[in-house]
């Protein structure tokens, strides 16, 4: 028998007039239009900022919120405010206040919520609000707001937060993109965490937050955005242990196939002495006639920095090089003598050439093998002196150096060899940056110096017991260091529970840590994770296509991600050309070979900003923290992707050879179906017509 799929929306319907129009903030303001005017030419309040301020205090959350809704039209317009409230969340004391004044509200459960939703659905012939079908909703009238009045709205509610695995997780439900008539003038979320218990790990899946750790029991997150359009909840987790190192576990499966996990691991923020790892620390900086004026004096600023925030323990060295090289001393110093290092940093004069492979051959015949080695390598040009070509450096470098070495490349300018610098890096456990022209070279290295100045964990490995893991990535793992976390992604074969063991090593002593029963899930889970582990694999893979060539196979495997997981990169563009066919095999297969062709047709440069930003995508991709935000042509609803082909979002696993069923966008049969599959109404908020396979979408 033929698989059968529903297409949504096929049906023409008529336009109704007389429909509320929406403005959605974190709530939904439902407009009635004023008399005599039509539903397409009702106007829609004006957001004027949205402010969020959350305190959580052992895992009870206080959420604040204060937003201005403005009335720039001619008409007095009144209508009623909506809030979904968070999924699963268990909520109380909530609050509603506009101008200072308390406003009375309803709580309505699920189902009532629903036909509020289905009615909004049927007279605006928009299927936006559909997402929300499930959830518990906030319902307040808006008295009318006369023309050029401002209407301020502030609400407040507690709620407790579970607890997964270990995790705590907090949802403000902050989407927007699909009801605000114009972007947000500010959005800010602000969030303090407060623990009896030590906070270790803090991630945000959602948004690019800044994190403050205050002391080991208190957090400070913050989010900041300016002319936006939110598309998405807002969504935190963070981990309380009194462990050395905590490790969480999320995870998601679909029933059949290969799962996917996110661990988070994450050591204490506040160590004692003794348990810092001894470092040695090579600064080798590039003094070429190319460095003169505020370059070299940048970059002697940012070496004292890191001179000023050696350990106790740590030693140093200093290696200068031009045509030739300069070195502090012989032998690596105790960061005692640092103050003394100075003068010969101040010193220091940009002159000649530019001796690369010289400068690294100094710097490797310094490190001791008994202790982990840091290379901090900074230049602003391409190598002019001795041994210029990059394959030679990087064979020569290879030859010399030793396992407990990382080397972290900065790149000054547009002028550098790309190439060279990130093999350096990369190859070696280390990182690479770039600091482009306007950018300050000491913040760059100093802000990257205070991220690794204390390691706590070296050479770390995962084990993950019987249990079937593979393409985890970061790939390799790097060392853990005070006030860092590793985020690791992978896929995994069976759901099941199983120990895992971090090792690794502190001080020359090899340490173990068990982390006991920890479950993978057999079905369901965090939706987000297969989409970032895509991000990153498609990042490495690339990263592979540009260090060690290419590789047909390799593209391919770009190409099928891409699809799958709606993964937007510069490469990858067939993605949403409306003429690339991306549904059928054969179309993937024209749209690899076009993308090998273009990767063989020429070679990419290695220098020059183009390169440079190329470094740095590759780079974003394959560092990720999160995943990608929806577009204008690519939207994301839970575990789906919907790419847009002539005015249908269409889902990137749908087969477009199955026989289909039409069902009428808005019809009872429409709505029937989200009765009876609530979590459908995600898939169905994406537009009028989304085809799905029938009885799993």
């Amino acid at each position: 028998m033929k698989k059968r799929t529903l297409i949504l929306g096929m049906v023409a319907m008529v336009l109704l007039l007389g429909g509320p129009t929406v403005v959605h903030a974190d709530g939904v303001v439902i407009v009635e239009p004023p008399p005599g005017v039509p539903m397409r030419d009702a106007p829609n309040l004006v957001i004027r900022y949205h402010r969020v301020e959350v305190e959580i205090t052992d895992q009870v959350a206080t959420t604040r919120v204060d937003q201005v809704f403005l009335n720039d039209t001619r008409y007095d317009l009144e209508g009623i405010y909506v809030f979904p409230l968070p999924e699963e969340a268990a909520i109380s004391e909530f609050a509603m206040y506009v101008d200072g004044q308390r406003w009375e509200g309803e709580i309505l459960p699920r189902d009532e919520a629903r036909r509020i939703y289905e009615d909004i659905v049927r007279r605006r012939m928009d299927p936006a609000l559909l997402e929300y079908v499930g959830r518990d909703t906030f319902k307040a009238s808006i008295f009318p707001i006369e023309p050029g009045d401002e209407r301020k709205v502030e609400l407040a509610y507690s709620q407790i937060l579970a607890t997964d695995g270990g995790l705590i997780k907090y949802v403000y439900p902050l989407d927007t993109e699909r009801f605000s008539a114009r972007p947000l003038e500010e959005v800010v979320v602000s969030v303090r965490v407060e623990s009896a218990h030590p906070i270790r790990g803090i991630y945000s899946p959602s948004h690019d937050v800044a994190i403050d750790r205050v002391d080991e029991h208190t957090v400070k997150v913050s989010f900041e955005a300016s002319d936006v359009l939110p598309d998405r909840d807002f969504e935190l987790y963070y981990s309380v242990t009194d462990d050395e190192f905590g490790l969480n576990l999320l995870s998601y499966r679909e029933s059949g196939e290969d799962g996917f996990f996110l661990l988070l691991v994450a050591p204490k923020v506040e160590v004692d002495e003794t348990e810092v790892v001894a470092k040695d620390v090579i600064l080798v900086l590039d003094t070429s006639g190319s460095m003169e004026g505020e370059k070299i004096e940048q970059a002697k600023e940012a070496l004292e920095f890191v001179l000023e925030h050696l350990n106790s323990e740590d030693r140093f060295n200093i290696v200068a090089f031009s045509t030739g090289i300069r070195v502090y001393e012989r032998t690596l110093q105790s960061a005692a003598d640092a103050d003394e290092a100075r003068r010969f940093i101040d010193d220091l004069r940009a002159v000649g050439g530019t001796n690369i492979d010289l400068a690294l051959a100094e710097a490797l015949a310094m490190a001791d093998g008994e202790r982990p080695q840091i290379i901090i390598f900074l230049t602003d040009g391409l190598p002019t002196e001795g041994v210029t070509d990059a394959d030679r450096i990087i064979a020569n470098l290879e030859r010399q150096v030793s396992e407990n070495v990382r080397i972290f490349t900065f790149g000054v300018g547009d002028d550098v060899n790309t190439f060279l610098l990130d093999s350096l890096a990369q190859d070696n456990r280390g990182a690479s940056s770039y600091v482009r022209p306007h950018q300050s070279i000491e913040e760059e290295v100093s802000g990257f110096y205070a991220t690794i100045s204390t390691p706590l964990l070296a050479d770390i490995e995962l084990d993950f017991g019987d249990l079937r893991v593979e393409d985890t990535y970061p790939y390799p793992l790097p060392d853990l260091f005070a006030g860092t976390q590793l985020v690791v992604t992978g896929r995994y074969r069976e759901g099941g529970r199983t120990d895992v063991v971090l090792r690794g090593e502190i001080n020359g002593e090899e340490q173990e840590f068990v982390y006991e029963n920890l479950s993978f899930s057999d079905r369901g889970g965090e939706e987000f994770i297969p989409r970032l582990w895509a991000t990153r694999k498609i990042g490495y893979l690339l990263n592979e296509i540009r260090l060690h060539g290419e590789g047909r196979e390799l593209i391919d495997e770009i190409v099928d991600l891409s699809v799958r997981y709606g993964i937007m990169t510069p490469y990858t563009s067939f993605l949403v050309e409306e003429e690339q066919d991306i549904f059928t095999p054969q179309g993937r297969e024209e749209a690899a070979q076009e993308m090998w062709m273009q990767a063989t047709a020429v070679p990419a440069p290695v220098d020059g900003a183009a390169a440079v930003q190329d470094a740095q995508n590759r780079e974003g991709l394959r560092s990720a923290e999160k995943a990608q935000d929806s577009t204008e042509q690519v939207k994301y609803a839970r575990d789906k992707v919907f790419v847009l082909r002539e005015g249908v979002w269409t889902d990137t696993t749908y087969d477009s050879s199955v026989e289909t069923v039409k069902v009428g966008f808005g019809s009872e049969d429409y709505f029937a179906l989200i009765a009876a599959q609530p979590e459908w109404g995600y898939y169905f908020s994406v537009g009028q017509e989304v085809p799905g396979t029938r009885g799993r979408f």
